[in-house]
């Protein structure tokens, strides 16, 4: 690997602020299971870091799933002049609540 790769790599990987609190979860036998089975598959993985990349690739996940609902309003148009509406759906409201509450993250608010 070269260095500029390692960089980038450790930049991916541990360049995002990590925040000091922690949220207990309790999981059902089988994605218990599945955890320790990926514990066991990746030695150098610790529980944390393994259950921290699951939460961050599910929620993108998630965000991603959001159905675009066309609003009422103009926006812009797109590459051809046809006009391009506004979400109406959930991504709007839940990408204003993302920014509310790194907002209060990295002030020490929350």
């Amino acid at each position: 690997m070269k260095a500029a790769d390692m960089m980038k790599r450790w930049q991916a990987e541990y360049g995002e602020p990590r925040v000091q609190q922690s949220w207990p979860i309790t999981l059902n036998v089988k994605d218990a299971a599945r955890v320790e089975a990926l514990l066991e598959m990746f030695p150098g993985l610790t529980r944390e870091r393994l259950l921290s990349d699951l939460v961050h690739a599910a929620l993108n996940d998630l965000t991603s799933s959001f159905p675009y609902v066309e609003g009422d309003t103009v926006i812009g148009q797109d590459e051809d002049g046809f006009p391009m509406y506004e979400d109406a759906g959930k991504t709007p409201t839940f990408l204003a609540l993302t920014r509310k509450h790194l907002d209060a993250l990295n002030t020490g608010q929350h």
